[in-house]
């Protein structure tokens, strides 16, 4: 059996960050298991080649959720990153803090000291801007790992037109979105550095494995953590078809993210006792809230032809496809080095509100089949996409079966209260607002008449055609006891030593916007609390 201090399950956003925080110093030996395999890999660096791994199971658990009453029924496609750096090799690469309310909120949920300041300064601690200058060169600032580019000059030229309707919409327009001021409308940011993705494994990881005390097994699945009298003491993991053990002599760290944490927990007896008895499981302490609390963002798009070129002019056809793969070949530049998400903000739904709807603007039009597959049209096009910012429903992950292989049960439960309800009908309204201002009306030449819909056609077409935009969480919450959550405000798991959940899963609640920048600020200030307790 091999000894390690700690054992971090899962390389995802989280994991990254914690391996590399936890073998700094070089006192401590680190092992970090990762379900999947290299992120060396084309389409995951490209930054638009997200639409090629959305879907590729060499990279992606694809889980499919169960049928959702909320959605008419439909089962929604849930990607979730099984490679080096997890979803952040997989994202669409937006880098959102979110709103100061959200995490104000996470203290007043049980998660003491995790407020804003704690969390705006610890994304100053890991982040470094890049920003055009003046002089054409890029202008760094900050000293962190993760970098935030600012590629609004290499942006389609028509996502111009998103600008101008906002601000006729009577929206600010930001400069930066993760600013000071964050109620308005902005280009957006990415990890993206060079025209290349910048996950976490690029950020935190692979300068990391350069060090003699942290070792990476890959392409292996961890079967349970093992227990001893109330406390964690390692991992059981299959690689090669070979069973594994490895103990811990500090902690096990669970970061395999919001569906894949609550799972490994449930499997190694921590969880609600009677889904465990159900599947011949062991209970070896009953924590009815794990993969309970389980939220996501839904976001409602709806798409228009255009009167002036779009991306799909480019990616829509064969002939355009190839010209940008050699341009982007040849100078890591073109359409292809630029996240798709290029416009966006948070606005609010009712005037004089406070910011509570995320808007999305990209100048191309596509859509996502039942089977995951994501078509683009070949004609000029754009879509408009409005999602709630703090849904109130919440879901379930909860195992299937004993044997880790088998994809848990994932209920999102969404539209489950009215004010969610409201909230979808707000949605529309949002699209509406932007979809009818002179600057989008003089681009466009077909689209949904969404003034014409009634609050009623709104929630309808809402619960027909809203779908996931991937930010599950909270899972494994943070709280203040185990009858309301799973962990406690140092991220370890009620009445069990030796073991922390530090992901998406751990938030109380999900942020306004994309998760991917507060996974890597709870991980980082998680790894702080680690190296203080020992």
């Amino acid at each position: 059996m091999d000894r390690f201090d700690f054992i971090i399950v899962g390389a995802g956003s989280a994991g990254c960050v914690l391996a590399e925080r936890l073998s700094a110093s070089g006192r401590h030996t680190v092992l970090l298991i990762e379900a999947g395999g290299s992120d060396r890999r084309f389409w995951v660096k490209v930054p638009l080649g997200y639409g090629k791994t959305y879907d590729d199971p060499s990279v992606n658990w694809c889980y499919t959720a169960q049928s959702d009453p909320g959605l008419a029924g439909r089962a929604a496609f849930w990607p979730r990153g099984r490679v080096l750096g997890g979803s952040s090799s997989i994202n669409a690469m937006a880098y959102v803090q979110g709103l100061p309310h959200d995490f104000d909120d996470w203290e007043t949920a049980g998660a003491t000291g995790w407020n804003w300041q704690a969390a705006r300064d610890t994304y100053a601690r890991i982040e470094t801007r890049d920003r055009p200058g003046t002089d054409g060169r890029r202008q760094l600032s900050g000293s962190g790992p993760v970098h935030v580019s600012d590629v609004g000059d290499r942006m389609h030229p028509f996502s111009e037109h998103f600008l101008s309707a906002a601000a006729q919409a009577g929206w600010p327009l930001l400069d930066d979105l993760n600013g000071p001021e964050r109620t308005g409308i902005a280009r957006l940011q990415g990890t993206v550095r060079n025209g290349r993705r910048w996950s976490a494994a690029d950020a935190f990881l692979r300068p990391a494995l350069k060090r003699p005390n942290l070792f990476l097994v890959s392409n292996a699945l961890v079967e349970r953590v093992t227990l001893h009298d109330g406390a964690a003491t390692g991992v059981e993991y299959r690689a090669r078809g070979q069973l594994v053990r490895a103990s811990a002599t500090r902690e096990v760290i669970v970061s395999a993210g919001a569906v894949n944490s609550p799972q490994l927990l449930q499997l190694s007896g921590l969880g609600p006792a009677a889904l465990l008895q159900r599947h011949g499981i062991a209970v070896a302490r009953d924590l009815p809230q794990v993969g309970q609390g389980l939220q996501d963002h839904l976001g409602i798009s709806y798409q228009f032809t255009a009167t002036q070129p779009t991306l799909n002019n480019r990616l829509g056809n064969w002939p355009g496809k190839l010209a940008a793969g050699l341009r982007y070949l040849l100078t890591r530049g073109g359409p292809l080095s630029v996240p798709i998400n290029q416009i966006g903000g948070f606005v609010p739904s009712t005037i004089g509100g406070r910011a509570d709807m995320q808007v999305y603007c990209n100048p191309m039009s596509y859509s996502v089949r039942p089977d995951g597959k994501p078509d683009v049209a070949p004609m000029a096009g754009f879509l408009i996409c409005a999602q709630p910012c703090r849904p109130s429903s919440r879901g379930a992950v909860t195992i299937r079966s004993a044997d880790p292989r088998t994809p848990p049960d994932i209920r999102p439960n969404s539209l489950s209260t009215n004010e969610d309800c409201a909230m979808a009908i707000a949605a529309g309204r949002i699209a509406q607002r932007l979809a009818r201002t002179p600057a989008i009306r003089a681009v466009t030449r077909e689209g949904p008449d969404i003034a014409a819909m009634s609050d009623g056609d709104l929630l309808a077409d809402f619960r027909q055609r809203a779908g996931s935009v991937y930010h599950a969480s909270c899972t494994c919450r943070m709280g203040s006891s185990a009858r309301d959550s799973v962990l406690d405000a140092r991220l370890r798991v009620h009445g069990v030593a030796g073991l922390r959940v530090i992901d998406a899963s751990s938030f109380p609640n999900v942020t306004s916007g994309n998760t991917n920048a507060p996974v890597m600020m709870l991980a980082a200030r998680g790894a702080e609390m680690i190296l203080q307790d020992h």
